[in-house]
């Protein structure tokens, strides 16, 4: 468990935090930051991080970034007191890691705080970090089962889920991190591993990359995937207040236990893409499976990328994930992903492929429906999903609470 020495750190991390430190910010605005002679970096410099607390955790609706990473985590604790403690010390240490602040320098006798990766003091670097909760996570461990969210299950088999192992998927709890580089995305995964080691066990990891578009503007893709084609056309406005209480957040209205308001569902999917296959393909096949034209991302037979396409038939990938039909529209989800590129498989094939990442307010009308309208396509060719797993992101803790406090009350 997260030893007593480790729980007074993060306590006094917590009440700088609370106590005036500009969470999302990593440098006074009102000068000019200084290099610090010893350090190679310049402290403050680089995008802001976003702040754990708030109406929302903020990483769901932060901007597409270059650099990702998803996990499942298991909980190893005796007792819902003691999971209480993990969670409380797992909020901490998000909250230390995205203010910007730098750790306590300690004698060098003992291990450092900070990883170093960043520098000292760290740089900013447009961190965020999501936490979500799996159905296993209610079991009859910590007698939190009446306080299970109302969708919230395993993630199903689908049709083409052949290849989906149980060791590749769920987990108590996922934790999604955005930043601008690798380095940052990786130095920010073992602080938050640090603190809890030995209380959260990863089940599973895929981390993932982004090539991201110069300017990036609502309704056009901010990337593409391994396929060659844009990603992430049409997707919902966060900046939508109206958007996104229909189809993201958890309303005070709906059928769920009342500490879920402000929380969302996360849907998880590394899904391998068949590459070699691909490129093989021809061009006008390509476009066809997909329902755009591979160069401008615009749907067949138009001109621009945010056309509002017609489809003749539902038989492309577009058509299916959202048909524009009456009704459709709530099905309507938040999506955010990465590619991935894993090395080679034992056959010698190229293991790359899609960390697919979304957001709605309700699974069965989500990401189930839209999953269900693509079982069949024959996109299903070149794609062969792994594993992942369903998980519901709470609201963030209220100010002087901790993670996971609703949970107990």
């Amino acid at each position: 468990m997260i030893s007593e020495s480790r729980r007074r750190f993060m306590k006094s991390a917590g009440a700088l935090v609370a106590g005036g430190a500009v969470v999302g910010c990593t440098a006074d605005s009102g000068s000019e930051a200084i290099p610090d002679p010893e350090s190679d970096v310049v402290a403050g410099s680089g995008p802001p991080n976003f702040p754990f607390r708030g109406n929302h955790q903020a990483g769901v609706t932060a901007p597409a970034a270059s650099s990702g990473l998803v996990a499942g985590l298991d909980v190893r604790a005796a007792s819902s007191e003691e999971l209480a403690d993990v969670l409380g010390t797992l909020g901490q240490s998000i909250e230390q890691l995205v203010s910007g602040e730098p750790y306590e320098d300690r004698d060098g006798g003992f291990p450092p705080l900070d990883t170093g990766i960043l520098g000292t003091p760290p740089v900013g670097t447009g961190t965020s970090v999501v936490v979500g909760y799996g159905a296993s996570l209610f079991d009859d461990r910590f007698g939190l089962a009446g306080q299970k969210p109302a969708e919230l299950l395993e993630m199903p088999k689908f049709a083409n889920d052949f290849l989906v192992q149980p060791e590749r998927s769920h987990g108590d709890l996922s934790i999604t991190i955005s930043s601008d580089s690798g380095e940052a995305t990786v130095h920010a995964f073992r602080q938050i591993m640090r603190e809890t080691r030995g209380a959260l066990v990863p089940r599973w990891m895929k981390e993932g990359f982004n090539q991201l578009v110069p300017e990036q503007t609502h309704g056009r893709a901010p990337a593409r995937n391994l396929l060659g084609f844009k990603d992430g056309t049409s997707n919902l406005d966060t900046d939508d207040d109206e958007t996104m209480a229909a189809s993201v957040w958890v309303g005070p209205d709906d059928d769920q236990s009342q500490w879920t308001t402000g929380g969302t569902y996360q849907a998880v999917r590394v899904i391998r893409m068949m590459v070699e296959f691909w490129d093989r393909t021809r061009l006008n096949e390509q476009e066809g499976l997909i329902g755009r034209h591979r160069a401008s991302g615009a749907p067949l037979g138009l001109d621009d990328e945010t056309d509002e396409p017609v489809f003749e038939d539902l038989e492309s990938h577009i058509a299916r994930a959202n048909p524009r039909s009456s009704g459709s529209e709530k099905n309507l989800i938040l999506r955010r992903g990465f590619n991935y590129a894993s090395g080679f498989d034992a056959n010698d094939q190229l293991d790359q492929g899609l960390i697919f990442v979304s957001y709605q307010r309700s699974l069965e009308d989500g990401f189930i429906a839209v999953q269900r309208r693509l079982d069949g396509e024959a996109l299903e060719e070149y794609v062969r999903p792994l594993g992942g797993g369903f998980f519901f992101v709470p609201p963030p803790p209220a100010d002087g609470a901790a993670l996971g406090e609703p949970l107990f009350s």
